[in-house]
């Protein structure tokens, strides 16, 4: 297990800890705020052709709910057969069942990390992790726009990024191919919606700020990148044959 810690840290807390202070350094006035959304978006630009790929990926399973839908009661008393059929009719649409988790599970250790360097990685403790080429800042002052201070909790920023949570979800609701309104999948993703946010609030209100930071501005970021998607003539999805 210590092996294991070992290499997240070497791997993935540490770059993403020396890339924040680097960007802390570089920054106009040191503020942290203004870090932690560039390497927030840099992070976010790094995977956006993976999470563009799972957004099309799920539209694309969605679009064929009602096929899938027909082979799953035509074949509802022989599994091998429904399952033979519905692997056939994602070959023939080019369709990979997993393409839309795949991409999130390559990306979560790394925003697992990501969001441990805005938590812990403010502390003088943790400046023991800088390169050697890196400069050591001192004392990082944890404030954004010299009003917030993002090692404290913040209710107003919670509130925010339940609010973006909310917008994103609303928007991916809209945006999605119509399915089966009365499906699972339907009522979890209305449930959802109202449940995010909410979850958000109170996870986001009870760590340091900066932990809302990041969400709103990764927030943005999707919302953004979902609209780019929704206009975006190569992203469009076909019918389904």
């Amino acid at each position: 297990m210590n092996f294991l810690f070992s290499i997240y840290h070497t791997v993935l807390f540490e770059p993403l800890f020396n890339t924040l202070v680097i960007l802390y350094n570089l920054v106009p006035g040191k503020d942290f705020g203004i870090a932690v959304i560039l390497v927030t978006l840099l992070t976010r630009l790094a995977f956006a052709p993976l999470s563009a790929k799972a957004v099309v990926a799920q539209r694309k399973l969605t679009a064929l709910q009602p096929k899938a839908k027909e082979i799953q009661e035509k074949f509802k008393k022989d599994r091998d057969r429904q399952a033979k059929e519905l692997l056939e009719l994602y070959k023939r649409e080019k369709v990979n069942p997993l393409a839309g988790i795949l991409p999130i599970l390559i990306q979560l250790p790394i925003l697992i990390a990501l969001y441990q360097v805005f938590w812990k990685g403010m502390g003088a403790e943790q400046l023991q992790f800088l390169y050697s080429f890196v400069e050591n800042p001192g004392l990082i002052n944890p404030t954004f726009l010299g009003l917030v201070d993002l090692g404290e909790k913040s209710l107003i920023l919670a509130g925010a990024a339940a609010i973006f949570q909310f917008i994103q979800g609303k928007q991916m609701a809209q945006n999605r191919t119509p399915g089966d309104p009365k499906s699972f999948a339907a009522t979890f993703q209305k449930q959802a919606l109202y449940f995010f946010p909410v979850l958000t609030l109170l996870i986001v209100s009870q760590l340091p700020s900066a932990i809302g930071l990041y969400w709103i501005t990764t927030s943005l970021f999707s919302i953004g990148q979902q609209w780019y998607i929704a206009r975006n003539d190569k992203f469009q999805i076909p019918n389904a044959k």
